[in-house]
């Protein structure tokens, strides 16, 4: 292989303030300001070596946006890889302690070590929803704890703020209710993805929107493939002739949340998934695994409908 044409694999480690640069295989790192201008000179740098580069940055709360964006923009290869996982292959390399050089160097090594983990940055109707949706899972979040505590005893003084700020929560989810169905339905793509989804008896608006921004692979994976990334895929544990018992574990746990809570609907409602519960149940099945058993059903017609880009029909019709 030429030289000039062997891939880079860069790591940038994403704070507040900062962005440090490290190049797999290299010692040194670059430091720059987490700032228009900060982030034009380190595209500037990454711009200057010759061959193809593979960037690899964390989730880490919004920071990384912009520069996502700015290096997308550019024309370069950027993934967005799990913290989780990153941190775990650190301690499996034997690094324990951590600095922001070192998670940069980590991130370019992880980045070489699995060139295709993680992934690429949405396209822009998906960003504009994606924070509406946010806002109203935190919103949806901040109801349920404060109904947890209203009916306690507590001074009229207390229960009447509680009253007022639950009306104000209430309002608010309707508000973004209103804008991400209006954005939806301006985006073809979207609003057939959309269509296509709620044609799945047990998927309502929250659980189509959550696949919509929270999984835009939906489609071109196989189902084995998107139900372990949504977290509902029984995981092994087995060694020689033993044969351990096996959970699910991992995943989008914001996608699990919701699929789980439209599983219980879809095991009484969806006659295809109501019949498969059913007989679950009927051979002794507890009714929690039960319940994964069809959120993973689910999930795996949600991606078929997508992929064949058909409705989905029931056969028990």
């Amino acid at each position: 292989m030429n030289i000039a044409s062997k891939p880079r694999f860069v790591g940038i480690d994403v704070g507040k303030f900062e962005l440090v640069l490290a190049v797999d295989g290299e010692r040194s790192a670059l430091t720059f300001a987490n700032t228009v201008d900060g982030i034009a000179e380190l595209i500037a740098q990454l711009s200057c070596s010759p061959g193809p580069t593979r960037i690899a940055l964390e989730a880490t709360g919004g920071y990384e946006w912009p520069l996502w964006e700015a290096l997308e923009a550019a024309g370069l290869d950027v993934r967005q890889v799990n913290p989780a996982q990153v941190r775990a292959f650190a301690r499996g390399c034997g690094a324990r302690a951590k600095t922001d050089q070192m998670d940069a160097e980590c991130l370019a090594t992880f980045c070489a070590f699995r060139p295709e983990a993680g992934r690429k940055l949405h396209e822009e109707s998906l960003r504009y929803i994606r924070p509406l949706v946010t806002a109203r899972r935190q919103r949806v979040t901040a109801r349920t704890r404060l109904l947890g505590q209203h009916d306690r005893a507590m001074p009229e003084a207390v229960h009447a703020l509680d009253v007022a700020m639950l009306d104000l929560i209430a309002q608010q989810i309707r508000d973004l209710d209103t804008c991400i169905s209006a954005a939806i339905r301006q985006d073809a793509k979207l609003h057939c993805d959309a269509t296509l989804l709620r044609s799945i008896s047990g998927i309502g608006p929250v659980l189509a929107t959550t696949l919509i921004v929270e999984m835009p692979e939906l489609g071109t994976l196989s189902g084995k493939t998107v139900a372990a990334l949504t977290g509902v895929a029984p995981i092994a544990r087995d060694s020689g002739t033993w044969k351990g018992k096996r959970f699910i574990g991992g995943g989008r746990k914001t996608v699990r949340d919701v699929l789980f809570m439209a599983a219980t609907v879809a095991a009484r409602h969806n006659p295809d998934l109501r019949a498969f519960f059913k007989a679950l149940k009927d051979r002794s099945m507890p009714h929690k695994r039960a319940i994964i058993a069809v959120a993973r059903k689910l999930i795996v017609l949600a991606n078929a409908v997508i992929k064949r880009q058909s409705p989905w029909i029931s056969q028990k019709t």
